[in-house]
């Protein structure tokens, strides 16, 4: 499984696809099974330059009944700054949150690879 991810440009906010929007809350994402679909949406995602930036597909994991980040680095993004569990959107709590805490897996996204590997 995929998801899409961005920065939004006014506020540097991770964001994460969701049916042609951008949302907040990883929980919220839209999940794509296979390759093809998350490039659509990639595509798509891109199409809004004035928007976000750095549109990538990040790999997931199952935690807990749900999907996570593979990747610690798209964990954190996902659950916001770490400096304090009232901070960020980890401070939300919630089963989402506690899956995206208690997943596994240290590899990069292959989506981030490749978008270092174009600059």
């Amino acid at each position: 499984m995929k998801a899409l991810t961005a920065n939004r440009l006014d506020d540097g906010e991770v964001v994460f696809w969701n049916r042609g929007a951008w949302v907040e809350r990883f929980a919220d994402a839209e999940l794509f099974a296979n390759d093809a679909s998350g490039e659509a949406a990639e595509g798509a995602g891109k199409s809004q330059p004035n928007t976000v930036i750095d549109v990538y597909l990040i790999d997931l994991i199952e935690s807990e009944g749900l999907w996570a980040p593979l990747s610690f680095r798209e964990r954190i993004r996902a659950l916001g700054p770490l400096n304090h569990p009232t901070h960020g959107k980890q401070a939300e709590g919630g089963a989402a949150i506690e899956a995206l805490r208690h997943a596994a897996g240290a590899s990069r996204s292959t989506g981030r690879v490749n978008l270092i590997k174009r600059k």
